[in-house]
């Protein structure tokens, strides 16, 4: 095969881990932490547990809460000042992936300077960043265990994919528990996302045994336990939950992504929309799309949606996209466009797919995507 890289953080996973964040922030150095979280997180009270845990190890910190779904880049740069401003040190968000990127942007500018825009696509971060801490309080998003970070550019309307190696925060805490307080609608978008993160990454012209194993791990988990963590909250479940989203985030960040993320970054910072919003609309367009290029590996994961064969590769690769979306259609979530951005949103897909081209997750896709056909895709499902 092929020489490969795999690349991940330190994982402290289990329920109660978040008890060992300031072990691990001594462990980095701190003396003043930085932390980066949002309104959300404030309200259901873990961000005050935090700090009483940081409190407890002696640990002193600085908080940063100019933080919105979707971060945008004068937020980033905004905290990287603060940061700078205050002598801080170690990096602690605590989040979904809106405070978890926002970090990892403020990582970027306080060590490498410059704007956010700088440092778009992939390999353009030179300097090493200061150590982070990243505790996600989601099943999705990835960015405590990725080399991804999204960033809205609020000008161009368009969210960023910066990628780098050093984007890999040196420990990523999971703790299930954390879950217990999310909607069942953040439960949802989150468990999705993670699901369109393996299924990309499964298909990516990178994948390689090391990712393609947690990307299969992670749509199983996913498609046997979102249900049940959705009706009950069953913490059993929400820990499946949350072991997937660790493999897909394990296998996308080294294997990439696609052409639906491609396009869900360009829809999500036109429109202003989460990932976990566009991915039941748009995933199974963009699978029938690559279908061609990958009939085996859609087989693959056909049988695990299906539990079974139907005939062919091909045929039982067709057959697992129609479940998938008959799986995605039993949640309470848009399947079409129109229900999102409405009639007036219509005009403005073609710049949106022109600019999608453009983006570094339509590198990996298995089949090369112009920006016509990109529309085709969205016009489906529209």
């Amino acid at each position: 095969m092929d020489i490969t890289k795999f690349a991940i953080p330190e994982i402290i996973f289990g329920r109660g881990s978040l008890n060992y964040a300031g072990q691990c922030a001594l462990r980095l150095g701190a003396k003043k932490v930085f932390l980066v979280s949002d309104a959300g997180i404030e309200q259901a009270g873990w961000l005050q547990r935090l700090m009483d845990i940081l409190e407890k190890e002696g640990i002193e910190w600085v908080y940063y809460h100019g933080v919105t779904s979707n971060p945008r880049d004068f937020q980033v740069e905004q905290g990287a000042e603060m940061y700078l401003k205050n002598g801080a040190d170690v990096i602690i968000a605590i989040g979904g992936g809106s405070p978890m990127d926002t970090a990892k942007g403020i990582a970027i500018l306080a060590s490498n300077g410059g704007r956010i825009r700088d440092y778009e696509g992939a390999n353009k971060v030179q300097r090493p960043l200061p150590p982070m801490v990243l505790i996600t309080t989601t099943a999705g998003s990835g960015s405590d265990i990725s080399q991804f970070c999204i960033i809205t550019d609020m000008a161009r309307k368009v969210k960023m994919s910066i990628i780098t190696r050093t984007l890999v925060p040196n420990i990523a805490i999971v703790d299930p528990l954390i879950l217990r307080t999310k909607s069942e609608t953040l439960i949802i978008q989150s468990a999705i996302d993670a699901l369109a993160h393996a299924t990309e990454a499964y298909l990516s012209v990178i994948a390689s045994p090391f990712t393609e194993m947690h990307s299969l791990k992670a749509i199983e988990l996913i498609h046997k336990n979102l249900k049940r963590a959705v009706e009950t909250k069953s913490l059993d479940s929400l820990e499946q939950l949350s072991i997937a989203a660790v493999s897909a985030s394990m296998a996308f960040s080294n294997a990439g992504l696609g052409a639906e993320h491609a396009l869900a970054h360009s829809l999500g910072g036109h429109f202003d929309l989460r990932h976990g919003v566009i991915h039941p609309i748009l995933l199974t367009a963009v699978m029938r799309f690559n279908l061609d290029s990958r009939v085996a590996k859609m087989a693959d994961i056909g049988r695990i949606i299906l539990n079974g064969t139907k005939g062919s590769d091909r045929e039982t690769a067709l057959a697992g996209i129609d479940k998938l979306q008959e799986f995605f259609a039993s949640f309470d979530v848009s399947l079409r466009f129109r229900d999102e951005i409405g009639e007036e949103g219509r005009q403005y897909l073609e710049p949106i797919c022109k600019m999608a081209i453009n983006d570094a997750c339509n590198l990996t896709n298995p089949r090369l995507a112009n920006w016509e056909e990109l529309l085709k895709i969205c016009e489906e499902v529209w």
